[in-house]
């Protein structure tokens, strides 16, 4: 579920947070992306005549078209993408994770009443509302990920919390998901759109945190509470507070405590036995593998290997699967030559050196005279 209505609060309380962009203009960086979320993503819309794809035995394939052309499209604009795979997910998950079931067994009932009424417009949508990633759904695609030199992580628990942790880390450039909550866990930046398919001709939505709370008026602890109050997966939020109110009341009161404290009780009524506070501690601290600990390595794709797994195993065409193995051995043996920024970073000036500057002048000097203008200051970056 992520965030409800986060994106929408940040399109129009700090606009300049976000940017549109192509995916030619990320060449050199690295990405984490939400490897579950591209799964559901891959097996809801990777279909054909409204099917799924799938091997002549019944096997679903949806899932390794998706992440073998998706991650080719990226690998050729100079992307170098790491997976990250959910772990177990945390106990306060629960209730969240109840209420897709609730929804998948109504989904169920819905469909076979548009089966027995012959709708297949219906039947296409209820099948796709049925759709869940699997242990072997992920299972294959990792195998698929190290055939291909693509590297991958297991996080101990939230892929997006893992993600995030290796953005913070500076391991990757930015968090590729559809999930806002990668921002609540303290990404520097957001990935929207990113594995959409090509056909969908929908920009790549970045979203810089520094400037959504810029935009905001908020401190991170501030927008975590923000986060909870608009509504997450960890507990429910307080009916009949939107997203205008609830950063209205973060404002003013800074944290949910004194939110709780001082509403109107009649007007609001926070959830019995609310656990914000536990949810809150799960943003703050969530069960991450230690970036530093992570290597990160792209290597060479195994083009037999592929051929055997995807086109022997899979049904997959040996031409088409080979062709992306080319792509992919072009792209690792293509120009190594990086992105500008990735190389020098300018170390800002302490705010008072202009006035220091001017303070040292000599008296009496005049404007436009040639002195030495101050150069900026450069160190090489990793």
């Amino acid at each position: 579920m992520g965030i409800l209505g986060l994106a929408k609060l940040i399109a129009d309380v700090a606009p300049a947070a976000i940017k549109e962009n192509e995916m030619k203009n990320y060449f050199g960086r690295k990405v984490a992306v939400d490897a579950s979320m591209s799964l559901y993503q891959f097996l809801v819309a990777v279909r054909q005549e409204g099917n799924m794809l799938m091997t002549a035995d019944g096997e679903t394939t949806s899932h390794l078209m998706g992440f073998f052309y998706r991650t080719i499209r990226m690998v050729d604009n100079g992307i170098k993408p790491v997976y990250v795979f959910d772990g177990k997910p945390p106990t306060m998950k629960g209730g969240e994770l109840a209420k897709r079931k609730e929804r998948r067994d109504e989904a169920q009932k819905q469909l076979e009443q548009a089966e027995e009424a012959g709708n297949v417009e219906d039947i296409d949508k209820f099948s796709r509302r049925l759709v869940k990633v699997t242990k072997t759904h992920s299972d294959e695609a990792k195998t698929l990920l190290k055939l291909m030199g693509i590297p991958y992580v297991e996080a101990p628990c939230e892929a997006e919390a893992q993600c995030a942790a290796l953005a913070k880390a500076g391991k990757v450039f930015g968090v590729a998901t559809e999930d806002m909550d990668a921002l609540t866990f303290g990404t520097p930046v957001l990935l929207r759109h990113l594995t959409f398919s090509e056909a969908r001709k929908m920009p790549i939505k970045e979203f810089h945190l520094s400037k959504v709370l810029e935009g905001m008026e908020l401190s991170q602890k501030e927008f975590i509470d923000l986060c909870i109050l608009l509504g997450c997966d960890y507990c429910d939020s307080i009916r009949g507070i939107g997203p205008k109110r609830a950063i209205e009341l973060i404002r003013s009161h800074k944290t949910i405590d004194d939110v709780v404290t001082k509403m109107d009780k009649k007007k609001y009524s926070p959830p019995e036995e609310w656990p914000y506070a536990e949810a809150r501690t799960l943003f703050i601290e969530p069960e991450v593998a230690d970036p530093d600990n992570i290597e990160l390595k792209w290597v060479e794709p195994d083009e037999e290997g592929l051929v055997k797994y995807m086109c022997e195993n899979k049904g997959f065409n040996e031409d088409r699967i080979r062709n992306g193995c080319k792509k992919l051995a072009k792209a690792r043996s293509g120009t190594t030559q990086g992105r500008l920024d990735s190389f020098f970073k300018i170390i800002p000036q302490p705010p008072n050196s202009a006035n220091k500057r001017k303070s040292e002048e000599k008296p009496g000097a005049k404007k436009g005279g040639t002195a030495k203008r101050g150069r900026g200051s450069f160190r090489k970056g990793r």
